[in-house]
């Protein structure tokens, strides 16, 4: 089981993916079937592969992919719900309601962009910072925090 905070460097995507279920292992087993993630990092730091490994734990068999395009990718599994929003577009909390971003509960809510929507977090959530430390390699910082 991981312990928070917790920073560690990966040296391939499939080590990031291990790491996002490792943590989706920590969330089953401290119950939490409602937290939210907030990612930073910038493009191609690794925050999908983080959150495939995530729905690993969470949903498995699920077919991860960006959710770019679509806002949200909703994976269900067990019981679970993984929703895996990206907020690259969002830019305000009116679009947040047009996407109906409020209306998801029960659910793991792992949120690429996040500093797009700082007025959004809830009150207790993790962070999750990734940045490039080599083509391949990345460093992983992931914390509780409190709005």
């Amino acid at each position: 089981m991981i312990e928070l905070p917790f920073t560690i460097q990966t040296d391939s995507e499939r080590e990031t993916e291990a790491v996002g279920k490792a943590f989706g292992i920590f969330l089953l087993e401290r119950g939490e079937t409602d937290a939210f993630l907030a990612m930073y990092g910038d493009l191609g730091a690794g925050k999908t592969a983080f959150v495939r490994g995530l729905a690993e734990a969470l949903t498995p068999g699920a077919a991860v992919c960006s959710p770019t395009y679509t806002v949200v990718n909703e994976y269900a599994g067990e019981g679970r719900r993984l929703c895996h929003f990206d907020m690259y577009r969002i830019g305000s909390e009116e679009d947040l309601y047009s996407i109906g971003f409020y209306d998801y509960e029960d659910c793991v809510m792992a949120v690429e962009w996040a500093e797009k929507i700082p007025f959004a977090l809830p009150e207790r959530y993790y962070t999750l910072t990734l940045t490039k430390a080599g083509e391949k390699k990345r460093l992983l910082s992931l914390r509780e925090a409190e709005a």
